[in-house]
């Protein structure tokens, strides 16, 4: 399915479905309804196909987690992604890379990665699309899309279009330098939808200045951490047991990142530096070892120049014997590194965000079809839509099974 050059098309053509965005939803979807016998045209505004998945994973493109359930999505409707995920699942996906001779394999927490990286996972894509005969048009930017009274009018780099149905799956605003776009989000509030408000996800989080100066000198320290943010209990908190790495400006690692989704401007995060440990009865019963000082401790415990930078910003003397100190000043320290909560001045942004959380409110859309309840033949599919995976393979899973369902619904002209 090479690309086609729009100034050798004719300036008028019909046909089923226009799908807007060659992404991984847009591609799926586009495919699986061509291998239902529709007429698609595939249309992105972007120079190279796919670009998201082919950095995703450092170019190992994690393709899905085996471990998908609705509890690993955010949403201000926590149940739309159910009926999706229900009806295309990990297991069916593999199955199809099993079909194209694709190897794959778990890595870490059912995180599934390609054995050839992601342009294997593209290509194949691309194979199932020219098997469904869909047409692509890239580079092709749509500049207007309206309801005619027989389906819809699009006004492109190609010409006029006439489509019966059109899917909507040109993605968030993360990762601009790659060709991401608000069109979407425009699209939604043209027809009258209501739109969640984008905001960054899966991003590293930063902190002023003057607060983090000390930190500053750990950039590159790692550790295993439980961090923690938003409101709770309940679906808007979330908990994370994953590495936690200090950068110049703040904190990032899978920890932070996934806690990234759920914070909000203002709050502090939570962390444990020490998940698990019961640091308070481990430093009381290490008072039993004769000459045992504070700093010989926390460095067994804790990375070395970070014990170091604890103490000196708690004005605690490494050097101190450990029995010359109170079992109540020990539970103070213990309960400093299990509930430390400093507040973020704000995240890395759209530059850095792996995702946008937010988007097109479900509350618009049917989700068996994915398709607008005000505007029949409109459908929104992938991460325009307000469902977002954490960090792992979800947000792909997410791609996936809505365009699947979105595919299925769409009818022949």
């Amino acid at each position: 399915m090479a690309a086609r050059n729009p100034q050798t098309i004719p300036t008028m053509r019909k046909v089923d479905v226009v799908v807007v965005g060659a992404g991984a939803a847009g591609l799926f979807c586009a495919a699986r309804a061509g291998q239902r016998g529709l007429r698609v045209l595939l249309l992105d505004h972007a120079p190279k196909l796919a670009e998201k998945i082919r950095i995703s994973g450092g170019g190992r493109c994690n393709f899905t987690n085996a471990g998908t359930t609705p509890a690993q999505f955010i949403s201000d409707n926590p149940d739309y992604c159910r009926s999706a995920l229900a009806r295309y699942t990990p297991a069916d996906f593999m199955v199809l890379l099993r079909q194209h001779g694709i190897g794959f394999h778990e890595k870490h927490r059912g995180q599934m990665f390609c054995d050839e990286g992601s342009e294997r996972i593209i290509r194949m894509l691309v194979d199932e699309c020219n098997a469904g005969e869909v047409e692509r048009l890239q580079p092709c930017r749509v500049h207007s899309l309206d309801r005619q009274a027989t389906g819809f009018a699009l006004a492109t780099d190609a010409g006029p279009v006439h489509a019966d149905q059109v899917v909507i799956a040109t993605g968030g605003l993360s990762i601009p330098k790659i060709g991401a776009t608000d069109f979407g989000l425009r699209m939604a509030r043209q027809f009258g939808m209501r739109v969640v408000e984008p905001r960054p996800a899966l991003v590293p989080l930063v902190f002023a200045a003057p607060a983090w100066t000390a930190y500053a000198t750990l950039a590159g320290v790692s550790l295993p951490a439980r961090v923690a943010a938003g409101p709770g209990p309940g679906p808007g908190r979330g908990s994370f047991d994953e590495d936690l790495l200090f950068t110049h400006r703040g904190l990032s690692g899978p920890a932070a990142l996934q806690a990234s989704s759920y914070w909000r401007p203002g709050q502090p995060v939570e962390i444990d530096l020490l998940p698990g440990l019961g640091l308070a009865d481990h430093l009381r019963a290490a008072k039993a070892t004769p000459r045992l000082q504070l700093g010989t401790v926390l460095h067994r415990l804790l990375p070395q120049r970070l014990a170091a930078v604890w103490l000196d910003q708690h004005g605690l003397d490494p050097r101190r014997l450990l029995a010359d100190i109170r079992d109540r000043d020990l539970g103070r320290l213990a309960a400093g590194i299990a509930e430390w909560a400093p507040t973020p001045e704000g995240t890395e942004g759209w530059r850095k965000a792996e995702v946008m959380a937010g988007g097109v409110d479900t509350r618009d859309l049917d989700s068996r079809t994915m398709g607008s309840r005000a505007t029949p033949g409109l459908h929104f599919i992938g991460e325009v839509v307000d469902v977002t995976g954490w960090l792992g393979g979800y947000n792909f899973q997410w791609a996936w099974a809505s365009a699947a369902a979105c595919a299925g619904a769409l009818a022949a002209g």
